[in-house]
């Protein structure tokens, strides 16, 4: 599905849960927020429309959805 390798998904899947008030009622944003910090290197700003990996979102929101309960 991407290019991207396990480590860095596993990486970011591990920041993602141990984001401030992380709750899985919003999983996407979280998966968007680190796609961004990712891409930019910070974290976005409250009306930050600068665009994110797509492929790079996706996959960490199946990952995170698939290991939620783990």
């Amino acid at each position: 599905m991407s290019n991207y390798s396990s480590a860095l998904i596993e990486s970011l899947c591990s920041k993602i849960k141990n984001y401030p008030r992380f709750s899985k009622g919003d999983i996407e944003k979280f998966c968007w927020m680190a796609a961004h910090e990712y891409k930019h290197g910070v974290l976005p700003s409250e009306y930050d429309i600068r665009e994110i990996d797509e492929t790079l979102y996706l996959v960490l929101l199946e990952e995170v959805k698939k290991n939620i309960n783990k």
